[in-house]
């Protein structure tokens, strides 16, 4: 499975950006996808994941501010980011999963005026 994100950059507080994810390759049996973010000096974190069924879970310091979708048909997942904040700034990683999870390259949201 290949996974390309896009849709990082620089945006101000208060601001929205979406990110975009599609697989490719052997996309038979995705389950969950989703997104972490890593931001300089912590750990990655989960930000949301949504299952193929359209089940979501959302990291509590995003809740009400971002949606993750999923559009199964072209196996894309989407994140919709709206009143970002600077502590969103962060390297943004897309996964699925089937029996293993796959990783797509990062790509950054920086949030600042």
């Amino acid at each position: 499975v290949q996974l390309q994100a896009s849709g990082g950059g620089l945006v101000q507080p208060g601001g929205s950006l979406r990110l975009s994810c599609a697989a490719s390759g052997s996309i038979f049996s995705i389950q969950s996808m989703g997104w972490y973010r890593q931001a300089p000096g912590k750990q990655r974190e989960s930000v949301a994941s949504i299952t193929r069924s359209g089940i979501t879970n959302y990291a509590d310091s995003v809740k009400g501010r971002f949606t993750i979708s999923r559009d199964n048909a072209n196996n894309t997942v989407y994140l919709q980011m709206n009143s970002l904040k600077p502590e969103d700034t962060a390297v943004y990683y897309c996964y699925a999963t089937k029996a293993i999870p796959y990783w797509g390259q990062g790509t950054q949201v920086t949030v600042s005026s």
